[in-house]
């Protein structure tokens, strides 16, 4: 297995980077959980843990679907994530740290297991599988393993070039170079700037489109070769998912993703942006050591169903083969919506309904309405119920049982 000495600095920014993406998903929770899954919700947590096995969607909810349990676990889960933001998980030894990982993925897949529709977005098992895998990183006083460097990869290629091959499949307009023309302004949340690069010239949509394809098919192969190659394939990824995040509210799918190519980058790259020293560290044990072997075999063993499902030609994209959200599938729009449709909820304070009665709009926060607001930047958070009304404006309400609770 080759040095990772050199990954002493990414596998930091690594760890620093989870743990932020993992504070913003249990902030979402914090503020929606309650009002969408609690006792009160659209969709009771309560009713699903009666209707579904405990093997099927582990959860510590099936044994305490309570309000005040969710916001428990929520502020838990804010401490730890806030916790490893500032340095703990890693300036404890290997163990310690591994615990602490292991605590904020138990709590966080609880949620992601009762969420149903509103935790069925891929970005919940994408942070599941990351978080999982971040408990065998070790702590900074001890030197990176190759095989955490070569399992995020792994991950980093599983998004990426499932992404590019769900769009060869799908929609006609990704081989056309046309879905540009269409994706910024028919985008579940647009930005500020979706406007601006929707009336962008003719050529950026064109280029744009080469430019995914070249990201998502090609690169990705370039993070298995020997450095420099891994770490410019590293910078051309991140450089691409930061324009997506430039161009519309994809909650924290691109930022966990920049994260996740992290470990494509050496120090001596990393270390022209941010010079910090790496201190001088000791071999990993050789408990953790094996540890951490066993859990790159398991890797090896459950990606056949990814492999199998990327060469498939009824790929399916955003799936977990297994209820610990392990070594999954990935990708996003296949297929570009050409039109936009918008449902409109309206209600009245009048207490009997006539002819005359006033009906007013509900706005929400990132869904657009009022042509006259301009659309938020709210990415890498979530806002779970206004993503879910852009796909019930496609279908009948009978496809989305929420929304008659509204």
């Amino acid at each position: 297995m080759p040095d990772a000495t050199n990954y002493w600095l990414s596998r930091l920014l690594l760890q620093r980077g989870l743990g932020l993406v993992y504070l913003i998903a249990f902030v979402c929770v914090l503020n929606q959980f309650r009002p969408l899954l609690g006792e009160r919700g659209l969709l009771p947590v309560a009713a699903f843990v009666q209707q579904v096995p405990f093997r099927e969607s582990p959860s510590l909810f099936f044994f305490l679907p309570k309000d005040w349990a969710f916001m428990a676990a929520a502020w838990t889960g804010v401490a730890l994530s806030s916790a490893v933001i500032a340095g703990a998980a890693d300036r404890l030894n290997s163990w310690v740290g591994a615990v602490i990982w292991a605590l904020l993925w138990a709590l966080y897949i609880s949620f992601v297991n009762v969420g149903q529709i509103f935790y069925g977005f891929g970005w919940e098992s994408l942070l599941l599988e990351a978080g999982f895998f971040a408990m065998f990183l070790g702590g900074r006083d001890v030197a990176p393993q190759f095989i955490n460097v070569l399992i995020y990869r792994w991950l980093a290629f599983r998004i990426m070039f499932g992404a590019g091959l769900i769009k060869l499949r799908g929609d006609p307009c990704w081989h056309d170079l046309t879905c540009l023309d269409y994706h910024y302004q028919t985008q579940p949340i647009p930005n500020p700037l979706s406007w601006y690069f929707h009336w962008g010239p003719e050529w950026t949509h064109r280029g744009g489109v080469l430019f995914n394809h070249f990201s998502e098919l090609i690169v990705p192969f370039a993070y298995f070769l020997p450095q420099p190659i891994s770490s410019i394939a590293g910078l051309i990824t991140i450089a691409f998912q930061g324009t997506i995040m430039a161009s519309g509210n994809l909650s924290w799918l691109n930022f966990l993703t920049i994260i996740l190519a992290i470990p494509t980058l050496d120090d001596r790259f990393l270390s022209v942006v941010l010079p910090i020293k790496a201190p001088l560290v000791a071999a990993t044990g050789a408990g953790f050591k094996a540890l951490t072997a066993a859990v790159g075999l398991m890797v090896a063993v459950l990606s056949v169903n990814p492999v199998r499902n990327m060469l498939s030609r009824q790929q399916v994209m955003n799936t977990s083969f297994n209820s610990l959200h392990l070594v999954g599938t990935y990708g996003a729009f296949g297929s570009i919506t050409k039109d936009r449709y918008e449902i409109v909820v309206e209600g009245t304070a009048d207490t009997r309904r006539s002819s005359e009665t006033e009906w007013r709009e509900y706005e929400f926060k990132g869904k657009p309405g009022d042509l006259a607001r301009m659309p938020i930047q709210i990415a890498p958070y979530h806002l779970r119920l206004d993503w879910l009304m852009w796909f019930a404006a496609m279908s009948s309400y009978r496809e989305h049982p929420w929304f008659v609770h509204l």
